[in-house]
């Protein structure tokens, strides 16, 4: 991706979630210089991935298929004497008519909870001990209420709604067209983008950048460039 795309698309989310009544911490707008003077304190951000984080999933159509996400909090399995929490909890912002590729974790536990904006179509396949798509059924959990999907059945998640996905339940979800922007969160346990999502077709989670803008604010991929303790 473009440097000047993910810095667009960071302002973008900021500027809607205004409208939405969200505030954020202060880390979120931390500029690339403030990230250089980072101490100590503040290494949790570092250590367990806090902030920003844009994908295209190495499509180059990030408006088709993308992603923008800010992590509020999150453990580290790494370190559980120093990061004891077992819990993560982030923003997902979806695009109108924005899709997720199919992908499942091999550990994460997630609940993906709609708190406004649009409609979001959630597509679900149990995986086999081969990592493809079954026939089988999956078992969900909607708000409480356990669910059974067909393969390759849909559930609509309207504002309000949440639902649970274990580990090997392949999920792909997008923005429903013309319902607007999607402002999702996600509760999850303690996990690690860089080794815990399964892709159904090979796709990169963690995009190369391409330098062609000055960096407006970091993604958590960005910080071992900028952070020095």
């Amino acid at each position: 991706m473009k440097r000047s795309e993910i810095n667009s698309a960071i302002e973008y989310v900021i500027g809607k979630l205004d409208n939405f009544k969200l505030p954020l911490p202060p880390f979120a707008y931390y500029t690339p210089n403030q990230w250089k003077n980072l101490n100590e304190t503040e290494k949790e951000l570092v250590d367990n991935m806090l902030g920003w984080d844009v994908t295209d999933f190495g499509t180059g159509d990030f408006m088709k298929v993308g992603l923008t996400v800010f992590v509020f909090r999150n453990g580290n399995f790494y370190n559980k004497k120093e990061y004891p929490k077992s819990y993560c909890e982030k923003l997902l912002y979806v695009r109108d008519g924005q899709s997720l590729p199919y992908h499942f974790h091999w550990g994460k536990t997630e609940d993906i909870i709609n708190r406004g904006g649009g409609d979001l179509e959630i597509t679900i396949w149990q995986s086999d001990e081969c990592e493809g798509f079954t026939n089988k059924d999956a078992i969900v959990t909607l708000d409480g209420k356990k669910v059974t999907v067909q393969a390759g059945g849909k559930v609509i998640l309207k504002p309000g709604q949440s639902i649970t996905l274990v580990p090997y339940q392949y999920h792909m979800w997008q923005g429903v067209p013309g319902t607007g922007d999607v402002m999702l969160f996600e509760v999850s346990t303690t996990n690690d983008d860089n080794v815990d999502n399964r892709f159904y077709k090979p796709q990169d989670r963690i995009p190369i950048v391409e330098e062609d803008a000055e960096t407006k604010y970091l993604m958590f991929a960005d910080y071992k460039n900028y952070v020095k303790f």
